[in-house]
């Protein structure tokens, strides 16, 4: 089995995006129907000096368009980076969908073996797109959307497995 890194990159993300979509508005009914601020759940933390929801949602659609615009050779697209209600959030992930689905297969498919300069704690690594990808676009994704997701449940909002990862059909 041959897999595209356009399959790979822009299929995960195509998937997993609408999904933070649903959970974001999860959270905004969920803080309705508690009668919850909902600053109270945009700026909850698993641990104090880890990042907020609002945060690892940004955090999360920084991966993803910007893991694809690197692997296309794009610049960078500018996205809404409001985050001070649930609607910004929501309007930040539902143009990262937009910008990743816009993106040319051929033009992602190229940049496997691309040199990708790109800032990482204070410094620039340089990788190839591939290892860009797998190394760090992909496992940082996944690790602030898993985050944002557990900062939810443990602050009650009412989600699931399904909410993460969809129905699998």
């Amino acid at each position: 089995m041959t897999l595209s890194l356009h399959r790979a990159s822009v299929g995960v993300y195509a998937r997993l995006l609408p999904r933070l979509i649903e959970t974001v508005d999860k959270a905004g009914e969920h803080a309705v129907a508690r009668s919850i601020d909902p600053d109270a759940l945009l700026d909850a933390r698993l641990f104090p000096d880890m990042w907020p929801f609002k945060r690892q949602v940004q955090a999360a659609t920084n991966h993803a368009f910007r893991g694809v615009a690197r692997l296309a050779g794009l610049p960078i697209p500018e996205i809404t980076d409001a985050a001070g209600s649930f609607a910004d959030l929501r309007q930040r992930v539902a143009e990262t969908l937009a910008f990743v689905e816009s993106v040319d297969p051929a033009a992602v498919e190229a940049g496997a073996t691309r040199e990708i300069t790109f800032p990482m704690g204070g410094r620039q690594a340089t990788l190839s797109g591939t290892d860009y990808f797998l190394n760090f676009s992909l496992p940082n994704f996944y690790f602030h959307l898993t985050t944002a997701y557990d900062i939810l449940r443990t602050n009650g909002v009412p989600l699931v497995k399904d909410d993460f990862v969809g129905r699998i059909e």
